[in-house]
């Protein structure tokens, strides 16, 4: 009789993220993160009011191994982003 074997699920990253409405310009900030599995070695980029650019260089660093799977803008200061690991 043949075993089953469980297969790897992928890492999930979810952030919403917000730039400052009054400076033109303005970096974007995290304003929420959620995670499911593992997200090492990054996981100290991932806080609220960080920037986000220094969790993607991270996370999207090839060795790190994630990628950005869906994006999308909510307005014109506001939006989220899913990236994924397998």
């Amino acid at each position: 009789m043949a075993r089953a074997k469980a297969v790897p699920q992928p890492d999930l990253v979810l952030i919403t993220w917000t730039r400052n409405p009054l400076v033109p310009g303005s970096a974007r900030r995290i304003t929420a993160v959620r995670i499911i599995g593992n997200t090492q070695p990054c996981t100290f980029t991932l806080v609220r009011n960080a920037l986000l650019i220094n969790a993607l260089n991270c996370l999207l660093d090839h060795d790190i191994g994630f990628k950005i799977v869906f994006q999308k803008k909510t307005s014109t200061i506001s939006g989220y982003l899913l990236l994924q690991r397998n």
